[in-house]
């Protein structure tokens, strides 16, 4: 068989999508991802066939995360990305079996799989983002929204959720529906998740809340099997020293000035730090050797070795960190970070640290929380539930559906 792997988004996005790939590959299918083009390298290096679409998104790290675009800016955007989405996966959808669209914004997938009479998948990356009674929808960065304050009728809000669906993308994806032959929808969200979507989220960490209107699948989260080495300068850093603490924010927008006050906090109480530098571009703020940077790295043979991890709440990281038994400091910014925020601190194996920015009072007792022996000891029980296998289930399932 051959499967059209089709996302839009950061590494959050990718990552699990490619992870999939590599499984289904292993199980002698043919296998291409058509994602944005900052990961085809990366993508390549694994041996994954890679069709990028749409423009770089490196830059929007560091953009200011107070601005949201106008209403023409956004009309824009979301023409552009209905373009070259429909351009990009209709041409890589050739001689495909089945498509499986990757988190919220693969709009293009099931059109496409529809039009040329193909299967189709939606894979949702965190329970929040599918509609549910008992969560509210994730919130969106680009629409200027901020999590709800106090409590909420879930379902008003879900009600509410489609009919933004609608507002903001019926119109492109109908004019595209249409050059295809296809009808318009009524309800653009319901045609892009569909009454069964997959859940590739880990189970212990991230269940599917019931009962439900949707017959969700949950296969876990699906993690990439890399066994790559540390360098030989973070093995050095590791051996000299107790287990430091790592900060990273990934392909995400990180807080103003986290990196010196995660130093500082950091010093605080006697740890050394791992800073990665990520598409924020983080920077050791002097020439100290209690701090590392660092680049690309393996999350999993890093986390175990280190005491805490301070990071975004993007699904990928908190998985690791949750595998690796290793205590969490989350700090969201938007979507489903607050959720795996939320799930960390009710799990009892880390901080969720409050959406407003870090101060140094605020990160210190966040730190000093995960860094907690009681803490410790919950997120080695917690790892011990943690699934690895969440992608092998999923490649079996797509396999089964010839």
């Amino acid at each position: 068989m051959r499967f059209l792997l089709s996302t839009i988004g950061s590494r959050g996005e990718v990552q699990p999508v490619v992870a999939l790939a590599m499984e289904l590959t292993a199980r002698g299918q043919e296998v291409v991802v058509c994602a944005p083009p900052d990961f085809r390298a990366w993508a390549e290096s694994w041996g994954i066939a890679y069709v990028p679409v749409g423009p770089e998104l490196r830059g929007t790290a560091k953009q200011s995360a107070g601005a949201v675009p106008t209403p023409e800016q956004r009309r824009q955007m979301i023409e552009g990305t209905m373009a070259a989405q429909f351009a990009a996966v209709r041409g890589a959808a050739e001689g495909c079996d089945v498509i499986v669209g990757g988190g919220a914004l693969a709009v293009a997938a099931h059109s496409v799989a529809e039009h040329r009479g193909i299967g189709y998948v939606h894979a949702a990356f965190a329970p929040i983002t599918l509609p549910s009674a008992h969560h509210a929808p994730p919130v969106f960065g680009m629409l200027g929204q901020k999590p709800a304050d106090g409590p909420v009728d879930h379902r008003r809000l879900w009600a509410e959720d489609a009919e933004r669906w609608n507002t903001l993308w019926g119109a492109a994806l109908g004019a595209q529906r249409g050059a295809l032959g296809l009808p318009p929808l009524k309800d653009v969200r319901g045609h892009l998740f569909t009454d069964r979507p997959w859940l590739a989220a880990d189970p212990t960490l991230a269940p599917w809340p019931r009962p439900s209107d949707l017959d969700v699948l949950q296969t876990g989260a699906w993690v990439l099997a890399d066994n790559r080495p540390l360098a030989p300068e973070l093995e050095t850093f590791l051996d000299a020293g107790e287990p430091p603490v790592y900060c990273g924010f990934g392909s995400a927008r990180a807080p103003e000035n986290i990196a010196m006050t995660v130093i500082a906090t950091a010093r605080a109480l006697g740890r050394r730090v791992i800073l990665s530098s990520g598409w924020a571009g983080l920077t050791p703020v002097d020439d100290e050797p209690d701090c590392l940077s660092i680049g690309e790295v393996n999350q999993r043979a890093l986390f175990p070795r280190v005491a805490a991890v301070v990071h975004h709440g993007g699904a990928g990281t908190t998985t690791a960190a949750a595998a690796a038994g290793t205590p969490q400091v989350v700090v969201p910014r938007m979507f489903d970070q607050f959720y795996f925020a939320h799930r960390v601190e009710h799990l009892g194996i880390g901080s969720a640290h409050p959406s407003s920015p870090p101060t140094g009072d605020s990160l210190l007792a966040a730190l000093r929380h995960a860094l907690d022996p009681e803490v410790s000891r919950r997120a080695g029980t917690i790892a011990g539930e943690v699934r690895a296998d969440g992608a092998a289930t999923a490649a079996r399932r797509l396999i089964d559906m010839r």
